[in-house]
């Protein structure tokens, strides 16, 4: 071609390409602006890094990039293992499950994990109670036999871990952590224990109940109850676990640990903390280690502990429902239902507790609709508002700078209210009315947003001058939500 020819073709072509690449981002541009705002968009994004708690405001973790992470979602009893009274247990479609958390817009799971293989403190067979209950993979270790274990099945062999139930969790890490949300993995469970005044023997279905293993190793030479955690040999046993568990996700961003459900006793949780971090430190990610409610500790002895994050209980705080207090800053709060209500709780309780400081967490009696051909039942519906209220509330978290707020009962008539004062202000209005909100310190006008505080559903009013303090009357019928922001 020559040099005549090819400039011919430049003046005719480039002018063509340029239209065509201009045209391709008007209308990338036009498909972001339509993008929803919701739950979607806001869920898949993926973990920037491991959290750690943010140096400005403890109240929240941080990814890496300095911004504040808000974490909040549903969790069901079986989303690791399957469970429940008949052999095999019921299936869970994980898949289907995360899902289903991505279009509630929620981004945090714990992982439930139970160590015993059969039975369970509430399968008594009383009173319309299971009599037997199933736990399927077997928790950790290796089922080799020979010989039976109580359950019927080989017996364990502690010195051979079972590669199946770590590529599992591996496994269901990493789906999460496709669909942008973080997993608490449970290291041990409390109710893999006898619980006294329910009647089942889970210790009877114990790896380290000594007729289950071939090492004929007695995990409590003092009673039939559960494992002896003060026991050091135990002890040895669990730090070769907690390695194992930590080599097969230490890669994985969204890694969060949970030392036990409900269980433990302050001396081995601490153990198991120092444990898991000391070992994390010979790797190359560290992840937030947290305690949870209605253990051995109270509250004010988990914010004590070396764990970076802690589930506070009712017990010693009963506020927890009604009038949940804000979170001072010492400990990452990760309030959930589970150790408030069990199950309960509704978008009142999600929206007073998110502004006064928590990160917040949902029990879900969350049931697949497969299940209802398994004997399982169907999808739990009375929550639903409460799950939606929590996706609402992640929206403003994304929204908000979470770094710099905090929980200001002061600033506000109703008493719920996260701000940085001068820049922005989240309300909460348990009921239609007005609000008064103190914006003597604050300079300048604000817009007003109204929103509703389930459907998410939003409403803009009219800009506010500050200096003063503001009555505002809310357009929604019912409890709202009022974000005034610069």
């Amino acid at each position: 071609m020559s040099s005549l020819t090819a400039r011919a073709v430049c003046r005719t072509t480039l002018p063509l390409l340029l239209m065509l690449l201009l045209q391709v981002c008007s209308n990338r541009s036009a498909l972001c602006a339509e993008a929803p705002k919701g739950a979607a968009s806001e869920s898949r994004s993926p973990a920037k890094g491991p959290l750690r708690v943010h140096q400005k405001n403890p109240r929240y973790f941080d990814d890496g990039t300095g911004r504040a992470v808000y974490l909040t979602g549903s969790h069901t009893w079986y989303n690791f293992q399957d469970g429940g009274a008949t052999n095999p247990p019921p299936v869970l479609d994980y898949d289907r499950y995360v899902d289903w958390m991505v279009s509630h817009n929620h981004n945090f799971i714990r992982l439930w994990v139970w160590e015993q293989a059969r039975w369970a403190p509430w399968a008594d067979g009383k009173k319309g109670n299971a009599s037997d209950w199933f736990i399927r993979p077997a928790w950790a270790y290796a089922r080799t036999g020979p010989g039976k274990a109580l359950d019927g099945e080989p017996k364990y062999d502690l010195s051979r871990f079972n590669s199946a139930y770590f590529d599992r969790l591996r496994e269901r890490v990493q789906k999460a952590q496709a669909k942008g949300i973080y997993v608490s993995i449970m290291l041990f469970q409390g109710w893999s224990s006898n619980k006294g005044w329910l009647g089942g023997k889970p210790w009877n279905g114990h790896p380290y109940h000594p007729e289950n293993n071939l090492q004929s190793f007695n995990g409590n030479e003092h009673g039939t109850d559960g494992p002896d955690l003060g026991s050091k040999a135990l002890r040895d046993l669990h730090v070769t676990y907690l390695r194992r568990v930590i080599d097969a996700v230490n890669d994985l961003d969204n890694v969060l640990y949970e030392v036990t459900n409900e269980g433990g006793s302050k001396d081995w949780d601490w153990f198991v903390v120092d444990q898991v971090h000391a070992y994390e430190k010979t790797k190359s990610r560290q992840h937030p280690v947290g305690l949870t409610g209605h253990g051995s500790e109270s509250n004010d002895e988990m914010i004590a502990s070396p764990a970076d994050w802690f589930s506070p209980g009712e017990q010693q705080w009963p506020d927890l429902k009604a009038n949940p207090r804000a979170v001072d800053g010492r400990k990452v709060s990760l309030v959930d239902t589970d150790h408030v209500y069990g199950v309960g709780g509704d978008q009142q309780w999600v929206w007073k507790c998110f502004l006064r400081g928590h990160n917040v967490l949902f029990m879900d009696p969350y049931m697949d609709r497969n299940w209802e051909t398994t004997g399982g039942g169907g999808y739990d519906t009375i929550h639903e508002n409460a799950r939606q209220a929590m996706g609402v509330t992640r929206r403003y978290g994304v929204r908000m700078d979470l770094a710099g707020t905090t929980p200001h009962n002061e600033l506000a008539s109703t008493t719920y209210c996260l701000a940085n004062p001068g820049k922005e202000y989240l309300i909460y209005l348990p009921k239609r009315g007005d609000v008064t909100v103190d914006l003597s310190a604050a300079k300048g006008k604000f817009s007003v947003e109204w929103c509703h505080p389930v459907t998410g559903t939003v409403s803009p009013g009219e800009l506010v001058e500050g200096e003063a303090n503001r009555s505002l009357t809310s357009p929604i019928a019912g409890e709202a939500v009022l974000y005034l922001h610069r």
